[in-house]
């Protein structure tokens, strides 16, 4: 699901998909969960044709994040998809 929703909605997505958080702002993908305690969102930033990428790792009882300024408030999570509301 390559989406990007207003604030408050919902987002689901499975390990490999993307959603751009807002304008000016990056793209996570969903990279699964790397153990049973532990999620995985990569951040993707571009500068017009380059870009780049780094995994940031949280432990699967952290229902509150922010990336790029943007919060993220996390619904659920399996080592398949990631649910959540963007803040």
């Amino acid at each position: 699901m390559n989406t990007s929703l207003g604030a408050g909605k919902a987002v689901a997505l499975a390990v490999g998909e993307k959603y751009h958080l807002k304008f000016g702002k990056d793209t996570i993908i969903y990279a699964g969960m790397p153990s049973d305690e532990v999620y995985s969102i990569a951040q993707k930033k571009n500068s017009g044709y380059q870009g780049y990428a780094w995994n940031l790792f949280y432990p699967r009882n952290r229902r509150e994040i922010t990336i790029d300024g943007v919060k993220l408030y996390i619904e659920s999570v399996t080592p398949d998809e990631i649910a959540f509301r963007v803040g």
